[in-house]
């Protein structure tokens, strides 16, 4: 190499390797995507309705703990009106709500009969907005809810069918969200709140209940998902 005035200067250098370039380079990798981060839940209409008095409910204590005392039947409720908005609860973390919501769906499950299917259009919308939190006790709380409502009546389960697209994609993204605890004790499972678990117990359900289209239609969402039926 030479000055500008043509003298001769020696220069030491490394060249042009990958461990010279290392010196001065530092390769980070992609940022988190964040799919499996918790998203903040909008203010539900269940906790407006509840903080002004309008659910005909109290709470019970007995032996067996808390429990929801209806002011009027059960089974004279207006499900239209009143099934959308439990479900819509499902979203809260909070108590009192979120004992309420979750309490209240399955007492209106239980005995609601044939006033649950009609309402299966208006509980799309609060389920996914549940599962869409990627809260896992939401998400917990939720599976078992749709255990719940497949089972609560008669053509519920295929009812369900046409809504998978917008129910299954959370399922498929934490189906293999299992805890491994080792050697230790998987406290989770024995109150059936391991995520990878409930969900293919969710998937089986929906398969078992949902009629002979339901098995494509969940492996169209969720591709890993292996027949209960065929085996």
């Amino acid at each position: 190499m030479r000055s500008f005035d043509g003298t001769k200067i020696k220069v030491k250098t490394e060249g042009f390797t990958v461990k010279s370039t290392m010196k001065n380079y530092v390769v980070e990798g992609p940022p988190a995507a964040g799919a499996f981060k918790e998203r903040p839940a909008r203010p539900t209409s269940f906790r407006k309705f509840y903080e002004r008095g309008d659910f005909p409910i109290a709470l019970e204590h007995d032996g067996k703990g808390n429990r929801i005392a209806w002011k009027v039947e059960i089974e004279k409720l207006d499900y239209h009106h009143y099934l959308p908005l439990f479900f819509d609860g499902l979203c809260e973390t909070s108590h009192p709500y979120e004992f309420f919501a979750r309490q209240g769906v399955h007492d209106m499950l239980e005995h609601g009969g044939s006033k649950i299917l009609p309402v299966i259009p208006q509980l799309v919308i609060p389920i996914k907005n549940a599962l869409n939190t990627r809260n896992r006790q939401v998400i917990s709380t939720t599976l078992k809810v749709l255990q719940h409502l497949v089972v609560s009546g008669e053509m519920v389960g295929e009812a369900l069918v046409p809504y998978y697209r917008q129910i299954l994609p959370i399922l498929n993204l934490f189906k293999n969200m299992n805890k491994n605890s080792g050697d230790g004790i998987d406290y989770s499972q024995q109150k059936r709140e391991n995520i990878g678990d409930l969900i293919h117990e969710t998937l089986e359900v929906f398969e078992r209940y949902g009629g002979e289209n339901a098995f494509l239609n969940i492996k169209y969402m969720v591709p890993t998902y292996e027949s209960c039926l065929l085996k």
